[in-house]
């Protein structure tokens, strides 16, 4: 059991708490590692916007900061409601994998504890444990079967493979092995009662993590905030460097750094459980 709760605890993740200056500079785990060529393009923009300012200033081109200035106030405010719903799927993603610990630290309590001379309580280890790893993978897409074959006999390995949601069948399994203590006279009708609750709350955990990984962020509401968000960065270099000059790269990056890392952001926590 105790490589069960060390599973379940690393599948969440816990930092420690930062100085303020090390955040500043830190790269692992920032959204600026996937943005950064982006940026760079902006950068590389800016300067070309700079080199053409003599053409630019000829040809009568002339932005003013005022419209940008009202475009990235709405920008901002979708970007902030984007984020609020995507945080809010991270937020109960995290809820339900909490449920899940509670759950499976329960179930496992109560079945030591019920049954404590049975022998085939490793089995129901290797069940739950077996249940956690698939409910991982199959929420980050990843292929179950060499993993899964640690934890269960080729017989059922061959059944959870099968099926179209293996992580089920494997409760389906859980459930079978309190079925057959209860007829033989193991588990009261209570206490089997009880431990099938339990299973009922692993599986509401199942389908409340698969509602939020099928269920994705509406993509025409994703998209207008992406093009939006990348033509406002396209076009800033062009309004700021009447003013700015030399400075317009690195304040076009600053102000472009904000709307891109928030649009990326958004993206991380649509799917919390690639996160």
């Amino acid at each position: 059991m105790t490589v069960l709760f060390y599973l379940l605890k690393i599948i969440m993740i816990v930092r420690p708490q930062q100085h303020w200056i090390r955040l500043i500079f830190v790269w692992h785990g920032s959204v600026l590692s996937k943005i950064f060529s982006r940026l760079l393009l902006n950068f590389l923009l800016s300067i070309a916007v700079i080199i053409m300012l003599p053409w630019y200033t000829m040809l009568g081109i002339k932005f003013t900061l005022a419209p940008f200035s009202i475009l990235g106030v709405a920008i901002a405010i979708f970007l902030g409601f984007r984020n609020n719903a995507c945080y809010a799927r991270y937020v109960e993603a995290r809820h339900l994998w909490g449920q899940l610990m509670i759950a499976s630290r329960s179930i496992l309590r109560e079945v030591k504890t019920t049954l404590p001379d049975e022998r085939g309580i490793e089995d129901f280890v290797r069940l739950q444990i077996a249940f956690a790893h698939c409910l991982r993978m199959t929420l980050r897409r990843q292929p179950q079967t060499q993993v899964l074959g640690n934890y269960l006999d080729q017989e059922a390995l061959q059944k959870v493979v099968a099926s179209h949601s293996p992580a089920n069948r494997i409760l389906l399994l859980m459930g079978e092995w309190l079925a057959i203590r209860r007829r033989s006279g193991k588990l009261s009708d209570i206490l089997f009662h009880s431990l099938n609750n339990r299973l009922n709350d692993m599986s509401s955990v199942l389908a409340g993590c698969e509602r939020i990984a099928n269920t994705p962020v509406p993509f025409a509401y994703t998209l207008i905030l992406h093009r939006t968000v990348y033509l406002f960065c396209i076009m800033l270099p062009f309004a700021l460097v009447v003013d700015l000059h030399y400075m317009t790269p690195f304040i076009s990056v600053l102000i472009s750094y904000t709307f891109i890392a928030l649009d990326a952001l958004a993206e991380e926590l649509e799917d919390p459980f690639r996160y």
